[in-house]
């Protein structure tokens, strides 16, 4: 939760294996990890002091740190995000349609966690 120039960065727990597509959990399981995770992204972006003016384009970087060497695919990556997104894009006051995404796979660390800067269109 770091402000550097116009850029916000905000760290986010590894996403819940329920908000997974490939997940056969219950929907309720899934729609109660669905709604903590854009919670607490929302809240983090709020807590970031995150926010953009005008209506362009919003870069954001997400950078996965899995928890472990297992092999994680990215579009399995990004669509357990889509909660937290929403919650981001909750936070910001904006439609997530603004949103460009970059998004890479970075090392292990213990308990894995996501990054996700947020860099508003001057």
């Amino acid at each position: 939760m770091v402000a550097i120039g116009w850029v916000f960065v905000i760290i986010l727990a590894w996403p819940s294996a329920d908000l997974s597509p490939n997940s056969r959990c219950h929907w309720s399981k899934k729609a109660k990890a669905a709604k903590a995770a854009r919670q607490a992204a929302g809240w983090a972006t709020k807590a970031a002091g995150a926010s953009v003016t005008g209506d362009g384009h919003i870069a954001l970087r997400i950078l996965f740190y899995p928890p472990s060497k297992r092999r994680f695919d990215l579009d399995g990556l990004l669509s357990r995000l889509k909660s937290a997104l929403d919650g981001v894009a909750d936070a910001l006051g904006v439609d997530d349609n603004r949103f460009g995404l970059t998004i890479e796979r970075r090392e292990v660390v213990k308990g894995g966690r996501v990054e996700i800067s947020i860099i508003p269109d001057k």
